[in-house]
């Protein structure tokens, strides 16, 4: 089995667009500063890269389903240009109510990814910049990492950063710190 990072899209890929607003065309999705580089160094260090987005501007009628399946085609392929590979990407369609499997933060793509790719949850992490995605995150059994610029006391989030590239290096600190703990009852 393997392990994967969970991106979430807006907020963490590419600029979250204002409140009430939504991505619904490629030229609306510009991507953070150092997301190619991290999403590149998650593959290196043995990560499946799967992105897991609400899209509920496709039940508001705002983008048809096969034009963000376009506008995803081309975001992989720009990451994979700049040397970075998304492995897959999940979206919900639905609208919030009613409420269905697949919405953060319902683990439901998390849990379709790890069976389409064969990954093991807990040894995985959701990075989201909402308490949602943390949610999704947890629901799902995986570690959580919250992107923030700001302090955020009482998230529920593993693991806080400014950046998704801060977000893998955290990772990178807790994975080595994981691999190099001694077994229970052994001193070090």
């Amino acid at each position: 089995m393997s392990r994967a990072a969970f991106l979430d899209r807006d907020g963490v890929i590419n600029r979250k667009p204002p409140e009430g607003q939504y991505v619904t065309r490629w030229e609306e999705l510009h991507f953070l500063p150092g997301v190619a580089g991290a999403i590149a160094r998650l593959s290196r260090i043995g990560f499946r890269v799967i992105v897991v987005s609400n899209q509920r501007c496709i039940a508001k009628g705002l983008v048809t389903a096969p034009d963000m399946d376009a506008m995803h085609k081309r975001m992989c392929s720009e990451m994979a240009a700049a040397g970075a590979t998304i492995d897959a990407v999940y979206y919900c369609p639905h609208e919030k109510v009613p409420p269905c499997s697949c919405r953060k933060p319902a683990p439901g793509m998390l849990l379709s990814a790890a069976r389409d790719h064969q990954i093991d949850l807990a040894a995985s992490w959701m990075i989201g910049d909402c308490e949602i995605d943390i949610a999704a995150g947890r629901n799902a059994r995986c570690k959580t990492v919250l992107i923030s610029e700001g302090p955020h006391p009482n998230s529920e989030a593993d693991i806080i950063a400014r950046s998704l590239a801060e977000a893998v290096e955290k990772i990178l600190h807790n994975c080595s710190a994981t691999e190099h703990r001694p077994p229970d009852g052994v001193s070090a």
